[in-house]
């Protein structure tokens, strides 16, 4: 019976824990004082300084990139990517960290 309780008040300490340090690291990322978690990385391709041997078709679609590279930066699409993950796996976790005091809340009643 005393076991029980106090398995149960740990269960919903470990849970409110995760669920709080979830949100907290969230907040971090959201506000920029961290960043996300690098899952997905951009590939910078070098591209060659040789223009006199590039047919026009090759120069015209990287004039076309040069701009969209000005418009939308290089690393924005993995970026949302990387806070998409983040916030799966956040997600995850609070859900982890609801089930695993549920059942400290079980145990105690």
């Amino acid at each position: 019976m005393i076991s029980n309780k106090i398995i149960g008040y740990a269960l919903l300490i470990i849970g409110l824990v995760i669920i709080f340090c979830v949100i907290y690291q969230s907040y971090n990322i959201f506000m920029d004082k961290t960043s996300a978690p690098l899952i997905f990385k951009t590939q910078i391709i070098p591209q060659s300084q040789n223009v006199i041997n590039q047919d026009l078709q090759k120069q015209l679609n990287d004039a076309i990139n040069q701009q969209f590279g000005k418009m939308i930066p290089v690393d924005t699409f993995p970026k949302i990517l990387n806070l998409f993950a983040w916030s799966l796996f956040a997600g995850i976790l609070v859900v982890a960290g609801g089930a695993i005091s549920g059942i400290g809340v079980k145990l105690l009643k």
